[in-house]
């Protein structure tokens, strides 16, 4: 069984990435551009161009979720992505209360680690990067320096 699972895990990996690329994104559109129920305390409105944190945040959950969820840069975009939300645990949340289930903090908690965790395992299967990883294995580079490490 394990063999078996353990041979489905890039597939896995590839749509936990998709999945959360796709609704982290999501909260950079909704609050960029009020849809889906706009950005959170706004009566469905935006956040307001420039302002510090919210709209900054905003373009980095737009762009950093975008590109994990094609799977493009994936570690570097998910690197930014889990540092922006515990960015936004402690400065934020954590004011409120020390638990996230005390100070609303569980989805920039979650977030946090589930990109921290593509840092560390790479975009999985079905991304770009997989692609742009076969045209520099072409031209030189080898597939080892590009895979992930996994426990044995």
């Amino acid at each position: 069984m394990s063999t078996r699972l353990d041979s489905a895990q890039p597939y896995a990996l590839g749509l936990f990435r998709i999945v959360i690329g796709l609704l982290f994104a999501v909260h950079g559109v909704a609050s960029l551009f009020g849809v889906l129920g706009g950005a959170a305390g706004t009566e469905g409105g935006t956040v307001a161009a420039g302002t510090w944190p919210g709209w900054y945040a905003a373009v980095i959950q737009l762009v950093a979720g975008g590109l994990v969820l094609l799977g493009l840069g994936t570690r570097g975009a998910a690197l930014i992505a889990s540092g922006s939300m515990a960015y936004a645990y402690f400065d934020v949340h954590q004011r409120a209360a020390l638990w996230p289930i005390q100070n609303g903090g569980e989805l920039p908690a979650l977030f946090c680690w589930g990109f921290l965790l593509l840092v560390f395992t790479g975009s999985g299967a079905f991304g770009l990067d997989r692609l742009v990883g076969r045209r520099t294995a072409a031209a030189g580079g080898s597939a080892a320096e590009r895979a992930p490490v996994a426990a044995a």
